[in-house]
């Protein structure tokens, strides 16, 4: 890292599955993830609960005595669904609400395997950021080659100029959470000059009228 410049990272929100997987790699990640987080003296935020994945790297976290906040949807917390948070717990009303408190209280994004609800939420925060909604950057931390057919789809897609080389620097990858971190606190965001002339309302109130699933 010498001779880069290190963007202070004191939050980072992690997108994973509520189910542990098939491979035990997964689970040793998540853990190791968190400790690491905990090593950095790195907060976590997530999606609340403690199943599979997400509880892993929650429980972790904790264990090395960093703070965990949990963002979940009410509907959730009904009959103890997903478990018990570990950590603070801030319930909100909807999905959509939710992925907003989650970008507006992190400094940068990690997806673990997972899977539509981690994938949504990953592409979520990539389209913001090619919005220049926010300009954190976003890794996946590819274990075992879990993230191999994605990164290659949206390699295709620059090929078939869907994607600009300029967007699809806003992905990060990596194979281990050192060298992910790593990479996350070196990122350098690049705005499309167009895009960055958007006017986003700075006020909260508005900001929940928006429309933030627009795709381009």
């Amino acid at each position: 890292m010498e001779g880069v410049s290190v963007r202070k990272i004191k939050k980072i929100c992690v997108f994973c599955g509520a189910n542990s997987g098939k491979d035990v790699a997964f689970v040793n990640a998540a853990f190791h993830l968190g400790k690491v987080l905990g090593k950095r003296k790195i907060d976590l935020v997530y999606g609340g609960g403690k199943l599979g994945l997400m509880g892993c790297v929650s429980t972790a976290v904790a264990q090395h005595e960093r703070q965990v906040l949990g963002i979940i949807p009410s509907a959730f917390t009904v009959n103890n669904l997903v478990g018990e948070t570990c950590g603070k717990e801030i319930k909100v009303a909807t999905m959509q609400e939710r992925l907003v408190m989650m970008m507006e209280l992190s400094d940068a994004f990690i997806a673990l395997p997972g899977g539509f609800g981690t994938l949504e939420e990953l592409f979520q925060m990539i389209s913001w950021a090619q919005l220049s909604i926010h300009n954190k950057p976003i890794g996946v931390l590819n274990i075992n080659g879990f993230f191999n057919g994605l990164l290659s789809f949206v390699d295709h897609a620059v090929k078939q100029e869907f994607i600009t080389p300029r967007a699809r620097k806003i992905l990060i990858s990596a194979t281990t959470a050192d060298e992910l971190v790593d990479k996350l606190q070196a990122f350098r965001f690049e705005s499309d000059p167009a895009l960055s002339k958007l006017k986003w309302s700075p006020s909260s109130s508005q900001k929940e009228k928006l429309d933030l699933t627009l795709r381009l």
